[in-house]
């Protein structure tokens, strides 16, 4: 699980996963180069990650700091509730740019340099979301499921290169955070909302980012080197049933 050695590119840095799995990639040795949308303590570069400009910029960054690039992990996103019939089109273009355009963007921008590590590996942070379907999550659904079967064509694609750049997505239930946070917000009893969600998982509660970002560790570590186009499942038995 040692990323002595690694530098390693975090987005959406400022949220909740991202700053427990920075912490996390900090304490297993690694250097985290943390992103987020705009500036604050410990983050090292303003990105926006549906900018393609921006991403340009934020590899040079990493190149011009560090030299190099064994890792991306691609944490940046938002949700949006909402059925098919209540979400706008402008709603859905936003999910999507976010959630799935900025993974594309960025998988595509880190390639050059990636290719350069002796063991470069991509974790794209998808949800359980991405794997089964919700009433009132048509956009956030449809941007998580996009995350998942991209993954697989980049580690497809990576499979073919020498050393090979692995490719997997991480999928969460709900996390204790800001995104839980929102969702409970919007309905009309926040404390209620957040109890259902937590009854919803069979282990009873909501996952820590500690562990979410425990796993984006180990797939970015060597303790992965043949885990290639798979989705890494924290849900705490959620979709067993």
């Amino acid at each position: 699980m040692s990323l002595a050695g690694y530098v390693i590119l975090v987005t959406g840095a400022a949220g909740t996963l991202g700053r427990a799995t920075a912490s996390a990639i900090r304490d297993a040795g690694g250097t985290a180069l943390a992103t987020d949308i705009a500036s604050g303590e410990g983050i090292d570069c303003v990105h926006d990650v549906t900018s393609e400009a921006d991403w340009v910029r934020a590899v040079a960054e990493a190149e011009a700091r560090h030299g190099r690039l064994d890792g991306l992990v691609n944490n940046a996103g938002i949700v949006q509730l909402g059925s098919i019939e209540e979400t706008s089109f402008a709603e859905w273009r936003r999910v999507m740019g976010v959630n799935a355009d900025g993974v594309f963007l960025g998988c595509k921008a880190c390639w050059p340099l990636l290719q350069r590590s002796q063991a470069p590996s991509i974790v794209n942070l998808s949800s359980v979301s991405g794997l089964i379907g919700g009433a009132n999550l048509a956009a956030y659904n449809a941007s998580k499921g996009a995350v998942r079967l991209l993954t697989k064509s980049v580690a497809l694609h990576g499979a073919r290169h020498d050393p090979p750049i692995r490719c997997n997505s991480v999928h969460p239930a709900f996390v204790e955070g800001a995104m839980v946070d929102q969702i409970a917000d919007e309905a009309d009893d926040a404390a209620k909302a957040r109890g259902k969600m937590a009854r919803a998982i069979p282990m009873r509660r909501l996952a820590k980012p500690k562990e979410v970002a425990a796993t984006v560790v180990h797939l970015l570590s060597p303790a992965s080197s043949f885990t290639t186009g798979t989705e890494m499942v924290i849900d705490g038995g959620l979709i067993a049933g």
